[in-house]
């Protein structure tokens, strides 16, 4: 198997494991705050990668040291921010259907910085996902909403996507895992004063067993699937990598219907469909 089969499987990985996470973070999201379960995500990620990282010994350029940090804060800091303010307002589904356009929003900054061209197949692709989330979630898109939370969603998105494109120079330039590393480690160095001034002092000591172990489940995951994910964003183009963040919400809904008793539906399944025939469209080379 080539190298890039390889970064199109890791970047399929990476959609299912966000999927998993995103059903994790909802059955302990009533017992922390998003601002410290962020944090402890991260810290716990950056644990994990610190062994592997140790014995590498690269330094960074004196320059790239604040870009590569500022990306690793938009993509897990800002982000992340946006994205739980708007859901407050927002409806989860119709949250995730939105959050669905971070590869769109990816291909429009590749064309922009001149580092993708936007074809028919990858426009195509991208359109056919979008409606199989749409297909998957269903009535959940519906509801009363703000139209400042469905901003906030969709600058939630456009912040990924600017990160993700921008990471290639640098990736190019440094080993995956220690940047992984460091850009994480600057996210939950970021996220630990507005974790601190929330409950970060209190909520982790009054947490049940079971809500540490999703807890550790979401950190782990995140740091060894973020080394994956920017080892696909090094060797195939950021548009066929985010795509499969498409994977997501249906991993989650399929999670959620396996461990937390939700009903799956017909239209999940043509959903399900849908966005596979999306992902084939949009990786579909001549």
């Amino acid at each position: 198997m080539n190298r890039t089969s390889l970064a199109v499987l890791a970047a399929a990985a990476t959609g299912v494991q966000v999927g998993a996470a995103i059903t994790a973070t909802r059955f302990v999201a009533a017992d922390i705050s998003p601002a410290s379960l962020a944090f402890l995500r991260y810290a716990i990620g950056v644990a994990c990668l610190v062994p592997a990282v140790w014995f590498t010994r690269i330094r960074f350029a004196r320059a790239d040291i604040l870009p590569i940090a500022l990306l690793g804060i938009g993509q897990f800091g800002v982000l992340i921010a946006l994205l739980n303010w708007g859901l407050k307002t927002v409806p989860a589904g119709r949250g995730a259907l939105i959050f669905a356009s971070f590869p769109l929003l990816t291909l429009i900054v590749a064309a922009i910085v001149g580092h993708e061209r936007i074809t028919l197949a990858k426009l195509a692709g991208i359109l056919l996902t979008l409606a199989g989330v749409a297909f998957a979630l269903g009535d959940k898109v519906a509801g009363p909403g703000s139209l400042t939370g469905e901003l906030a969603i969709l600058g939630a998105a456009a912040t990924g996507a600017l990160c993700s494109v921008l990471y290639r120079p640098y990736l190019r330039r440094y080993p995956t895992l220690p940047m992984s590393a460091f850009a994480m480690a600057a996210a939950a160095a970021a996220l630990l004063i507005p974790a601190a001034l929330d409950d970060l002092t209190v909520a982790p000591t009054q947490l049940s067993a079971k809500a540490w172990a999703a807890i550790v489940f979401i950190g782990l995951s995140s740091g060894s699937f973020y080394v994956l994910w920017l080892w696909a964003l090094k060797n195939i183009a950021a548009t066929r990598v985010t795509v499969f963040l498409a994977l997501s919400p249906i991993t989650a809904a399929l999670a959620g219907a396996a461990f937390l008793g939700e009903q799956l539906t017909a239209m999940m399944l043509a959903g399900v469909a849908c966005v596979a025939a999306g992902l084939w469209v949009a990786n579909w080379e001549r």
